[in-house]
C-alpha cells in the first residue's frame, strides 16, 4: 500500500436511518436465549421486561445503543424452573436484578453489522460482540411512523460473570438472540407541527 493510499482510510459508513433518538417498540421486541441442559438438550427462554435506547448520528461511529433487561422477568415456560433460576442458587436476582449493555462500537454495511460493547451482570462487566442483521426500515400502517428492525445474536459465558453454578447440568455458554424494533424520532408522517 502506498503512502498515498494509506492516508485515505475509508470514511465512516453513512446510515439509512434518520438522526436522533429512536424509541423502542416493546410490543415487537424480544430478548431470547438458549442454554444446554445436561449437555444433551436445550432450554429456551426469554426476558419479558426490556428497556432500550438507540441513538443514531450521521455515521456508524455516532451510533449508541443501551439496553437494560430485568432478570426477574425470565420466562422459560415453566414457573417452577423460573422461580429456581431467580433464586440465590442461580441468578440471585436480589443481588443481580438487571443485565445492562452499552455499545462502544458499531461497524458494517448493508444488512450485516457488528456491535461491540460492555455487558454488566451484577457487579461484573465484560466485553460482548453481537452480530447484527439490519432488517430494514418501513412505514407502519398502525402508527404512521417509520420502524427499523434488527436481529442481534451472540454468546455469553456464564463463568465470565461469576455465574458458574450448576456446572455439570447447565452449559456455560448462553446463546442470545435479540429481535428489536425501533421507531423513528419525530411526529407521525402527515402530522405537521
Amino acid at each position: 500500500m502506498t503512502q498515498d493510499n494509506a492516508s485515505r482510510t475509508p470514511t465512516a459508513t453513512t446510515l439509512p436511518l434518520s438522526s436522533g433518538d429512536w424509541e423502542l417498540d416493546p410490543l415487537h421486541s424480544a430478548v431470547n436465549f438458549t442454554i444446554r441442559h445436561l449437555g444433551i438438550a436445550k432450554v429456551r427462554g426469554r426476558f419479558t421486561k426490556i428497556e432500550a435506547e438507540l441513538y443514531v448520528g450521521e455515521t456508524a461511529d455516532d451510533v449508541r445503543v443501551s439496553a437494560e433487561i430485568a432478570l426477574t422477568s425470565i420466562d422459560t415456560g415453566n414457573p417452577d424452573r423460573d422461580a429456581h433460576t431467580r433464586s440465590a442458587d442461580l441468578l440471585d436476582v436480589e443481588k443481580r436484578p438487571t443485565m445492562a449493555f452499552h455499545s462502544t462500537r458499531v461497524s458494517g454495511q448493508g444488512e450485516d453489522w457488528t456491535m461491540e460493547g460492555d455487558l454488566t451482570i451484577g457487579d461484573v462487566t465484560r466485553p460482548l460482540t453481537l452480530a447484527v442483521d439490519f432488517g430494514g426500515v418501513v412505514d407502519s400502517p398502525v402508527d404512521q411512523r417509520r420502524h427499523a428492525g434488527f436481529e442481534a445474536t451472540g454468546e455469553i459465558r456464564r463463568s465470565d460473570f461469576g455465574l458458574d453454578f450448576g456446572a455439570g447440568f447447565l452449559g456455560d455458554v448462553v446463546k442470545v438472540q435479540l429481535d428489536m424494533q425501533f421507531v423513528e424520532p419525530g411526529e407521525p408522517q402527515g402530522q405537521g407541527g
